[in-house]
């Protein structure tokens, strides 16, 4: 389980567990991609593929003999002409449950239930007509657009800590899910609280320290183990 790696030539780490999974150095039996994965990945916007074509390439060939799962998030969408045999899971879609033995397992990117005028935002720039406009006046303008964000991209901290974070996490009511484990990304804080009703599990961005995530035993009593790539 890998999330927010925000994979670009300015944070190249990511490529280096991927062709270890490629070459089954890493044996996993399945690759679950939670979102971010890229620093900027767009269906229809032919500069980012090719920013990125080596990486996607990788992953569609480890899809031929292990399950991926990618579940889209605000930096990665639109994502399945550029992943056929994978299933992709756009933000409308997440949630996501999952069974484990028993246990319900809830998977999401992390940005699906934001404010109202970032729902309308989210759902504004994942339609693809004014995907198509935008990057028609992107590429008329040399990609100054794309080059602009990736420039904003890369001065961005995305290792800080989320002051209050629990009762953030609390205020979103979560519990509403049914779920015995709640896990997520987007917010890169690598933390985990029980609830009365639900244990939730924030994920640890790859960008930020190098970790991917195994899924345990159902007998464990810890479902994630965290290990390091570097």
């Amino acid at each position: 389980m890998v999330c927010d790696a925000h994979y670009s030539n300015l944070r190249p780490e990511l490529l280096g567990l991927i062709e270890a999974i490629h070459s089954k150095t890493l044996h996993p039996t399945q690759l679950i991609l939670m979102g971010d994965v890229f620093d900027a990945l767009f269906g229809g916007v032919s500069y980012t593929e090719m920013q990125n074509r080596k990486i996607i390439r990788l992953i569609n060939e480890i899809a031929r003999f292990i399950e991926v799962i990618y579940l889209e998030g605000n930096h990665d969408f639109l994502l399945k002409e550029y992943f056929p045999k994978i299933k992709v899971f756009p933000m409308q879609m997440q949630p996501v449950s999952f069974s484990f033995g028993k246990k319900k397992i809830v998977l999401a990117h992390g940005d699906f239930n934001g404010s109202w005028s970032y729902r309308v935002y989210s759902k504004l720039i994942r339609n693809r007509k004014i995907v198509r406009v935008l990057t028609l006046i992107d590429t008329l303008f040399g990609h100054k657009i794309l080059k602009k964000l990736d420039a904003y991209l890369a001065q961005k901290n995305d290792c800080k800590e989320f002051e209050d974070f629990k009762r953030f996490v609390e205020s979103r009511k979560l519990h509403e899910y049914e779920s015995d484990v709640f896990i997520e990304g987007h917010y890169h804080q690598n933390r985990s609280f029980k609830f009365e009703d639900f244990t939730y599990i924030n994920l640890g961005a790859f960008a930020c320290n190098q970790r991917y995530f195994v899924v345990k035993s159902i007998q464990d009593k810890e479902l994630l183990e965290e290990r390091n790539f570097l």
